[in-house]
């Protein structure tokens, strides 16, 4: 290490509490983490925690889908499948017996916003390790043969779904509706269009230009001595290449007004899937834990308002939900669900009429306690693991978000009153009269039911693509 990242280190060292419950039911603190920056601009986060003989690694690469080319949609994700099949000096084969052996584990996948890896080993066997991930980063093989078997399951996997159930693409079509021209209406996975298109030139260009060490963030967390592992991971990632490119940014999204209707017609479907929203919150968005408690006790869990009207009470459906997809933008605010044809309307009247509830009666003070009762409880086994500390840690550096977001949240959830719930529920939930909405069912019994709830624009199920053709 030279002197210039010494001082770095001493200078941008945070010691922060270590992982315990506080007083508080559900207050939960950060372990002490040390913060410093590799000389290529890698930012690095580690925890040493040695309760168990365990090493977990976090490797996050600024970009993801964003950086997909038009009509490339999947590039990124078929990126992270092919780097774990084959690194460095080792193929496929090998690649997978050297984790295997060591009883270790290593996956990869790629997300709107970024790429990450996640690996986790014995801490005896932490050099092979720093091998494995430094492989697949910086020497991916990038197979032709890997590549069409990716490409091809990938393309499999969307055509087995829109057979059998398509509640896995409901996200997909929703996006691409909801979103339309603004980078966030992509599919990360990429669409059967998009896959087909593809090339392996395409893999690698998007590795020249959207991944490199100045984008990277690192954490790790396990039984490990942090000078040392420092000084491993400058030898390992601090001279790798800058990407070719600057990182795509998403500008922010406008949000509907009225209704508009995507019918996507799937000839004998015996049910209907239904996905409405509008754009919601992003994920520094300050109202997001107020955000969090409302929507806890409207669609986040199984004794949700959503999930009593239309599966309990009614028995319209096995679930129904809402949640927030954030990013460093506003993403979606969605509810979905799933019913028998013949009850298309009656189904998305009660999410509606549900939805105008809400924002009518608000929540009242025993569901405000119960959901501040059920998040506190809920969020301490979320950060236990060296893995879950890992990533969390990797979250917060990649929205330039302070350890004060895990360290009082217990706080900010104790805090939220009726006033916030007022508020949260006007500003961030969509009112039922401004709704995109999606459907996928047999057209022909539900194309006229569905005309009372706006505009309608159809498309195949069959169309390759998640959003209807252009004229």
């Amino acid at each position: 290490m030279t002197r210039r990242s010494a001082l770095h280190w001493l200078l941008s060292c945070l010691v922060l509490m270590p992982v315990a419950a506080a007083l508080g039911a559900g207050e939960v603190k950060l372990p002490a983490y040390q913060l410093a920056t590799l000389p290529n601009g890698a930012v690095v986060a580690l925890v040493e925690k040695r309760d168990t003989p365990l090493v977990s690694m976090n490797l996050t690469v600024r970009g993801g889908g964003l950086g997909d080319q038009a009509g490339r949609d999947g590039t990124a994700s078929l990126f992270t499948d092919l780097i774990q099949k084959g690194a460095g000096n080792r193929t496929a084969a090998q690649f997978a017996e050297a984790i295997e052996n060591a009883g270790g584990s290593l996956s990869a996948g790629a997300g709107t916003e970024s790429i990450g890896v996640n690996a986790s080993f014995m801490s005896r066997d932490v050099d092979l390790m720093l091998e494995l991930v430094a492989d697949v980063l910086q020497r991916p093989r990038l197979d032709a043969a890997e590549f069409e078997k990716a490409r091809t399951l990938a393309m499999q996997s969307i055509l087995a779904a829109k057979d059998s159930d398509p509640r896995a693409l409901m996200s997909s079509y929703g996006d691409a509706w909801l979103f339309r021209g603004h980078p966030y209406g992509r599919t990360v996975s990429g669409s059967e269009a998009s896959l087909a298109a593809g090339t392996l030139d395409d893999i690698k260009r998007f590795y020249a230009e959207q991944v490199g060490g100045d984008r990277l963030i690192i954490t790790v967390v396990g039984d490990f001595d942090s000078a040392t592992m420092l000084r491993q991971l400058e030898r390992s990632f601090g001279t790798w290449r800058r990407a070719g490119s600057s990182v795509a940014v998403a500008p922010p999204p406008a949000k509907v007004t009225g209704r508009q209707v995507l019918l996507i017609d799937k000839p004998g479907a015996t049910q209907t899937y239904f996905w409405l929203g509008n754009v919601g919150a992003s994920r520094t968005d300050p109202a997001r834990t107020a955000q969090s408690v409302v929507n806890t006790v409207f669609g986040g869990r199984f004794t949700s308002m959503l999930n009593t009207e239309l599966r309990v009470k009614s028995g319209l459906t096995y679930g129904a939900r809402a949640a927030f997809d954030r990013g460093s933008q506003p993403g979606a605010f969605s509810i979905t669900s799933y019913t028998e044809t013949s009850k298309t309307a009656q189904a998305i009247d009660m999410a509606l009429d549900t939805l105008a509830r809400l924002h009518k009666d608000g929540l009242d003070a025993g569901q405000l306690q119960s959901s501040q009762s059920y998040m506190l409880g809920q969020f301490p086994p979320s950060i236990e693991t060296n893995g879950q500390i890992a990533a969390r840690l990797a979250d917060l550096l990649l929205y330039g978000l302070g350890p004060e977001d895990v360290n009082e949240y217990a706080q900010r959830v104790s805090q939220v009153d009726a006033a916030a719930v007022r508020s949260t529920i006007e500003q961030s939930f969509p009112r039922p009269e401004n709704i995109a909405l999606v459907l996928i069912g047999d057209a022909a019994k539900i194309r006229d039911v569905v005309k009372k709830y706006g505009p309608v624009t159809e498309m195949k199920i069959t169309d390759p693509r998640f959003t209807p053709a252009t004229k």
